[in-house]
């Protein structure tokens, strides 16, 4: 398979799927009462915001696959994958992060667990970027948690041990 294969059937499946979300899911099956005052508060508005991101990665990635220039194929086409125990080891340890999600989530909080299950999932799976998935790990559950519970008012749960203002 070729990157541009690849592109193209991703970019039209996730377009279709955009577009079912933007015609049809959103509209019957999202409730939103008349009276929301602010627009970021409405339940129509992110959802529609998913949808249009969706669709401008379809778009973009149909584009790419359309584009003209020498189409390559994957490196590691040609490397045959072992039917070891190592794919069942790590859906253990998915497992085993899902378990310990459940029971640190009410002692620990939904921001510091949410870091240490990114932080524990993207070296389980090898990433090739170590300090961006750390960075991530807890730039985005903060940015998160600034917005739904300053912004939308949304309240998060937090923890025994640290909370956060």
């Amino acid at each position: 398979m070729t990157q541009k294969s690849l592109h193209l059937r991703l970019g039209i499946a996730v377009s279709l799927g955009a577009l079912f979300l933007i015609l049809h899911a959103i509209p019957n099956y999202v409730y939103a009462p008349s009276n929301v005052r602010n627009i970021i508060l409405s339940p129509l508005f992110w959802p529609y915001v998913v949808a249009g991101l969706t669709a401008i990665i379809g778009l973009s990635l149909l584009f790419t696959a359309f584009r003209p220039g020498e189409d390559v194929p994957f490196e590691n086409e040609d490397v045959v994958h072992s039917d070891g125990i190592t794919p069942w080891l790590r859906l253990a340890g998915l497992g085993a992060i899902m378990l310990v999600t459940m029971f640190a989530l009410p002692r620990v909080g939904m921001v510091w667990t949410t870091m240490l299950v990114f932080v524990a999932c993207a070296f389980m799976f090898r990433t090739r970027h170590p300090i961006a998935a750390v960075v991530c790990a807890v730039v985005v559950p903060l940015l998160l948690y600034a917005f739904f519970a300053h912004v939308a008012g949304v309240a998060i749960p937090q923890g025994d041990f640290v909370r956060l203002p």
